[in-house]
């Protein structure tokens, strides 16, 4: 398993290559609720707000719109 700053194509990539079984995405999921969706679709992908990590409140977390 692999992480940290793939995105949808890098990670494409990283499974055909034989150089991960997966790939874990963290960040990219709290910008992205529908993430497994936007990746199948090809679709693009909300950039975190990293300003609003480890904050109280929904802002950051629960605001995301969908794709």
């Amino acid at each position: 398993m692999v992480n940290n700053g793939y995105d949808r194509q890098m990670a494409i990539n990283a499974v055909a290559g034989g150089r991960a079984d997966l790939v874990s995405f963290g960040r990219l999921f709290i910008a992205n609720p529908d993430l497994p969706r936007r990746i199948a679709e090809g679709a693009s992908l909300a950039e975190p707000d990293a300003t609003t990590f480890y904050t109280p409140g929904p802002k950051g977390y629960t605001d995301y719109p969908s794709s």
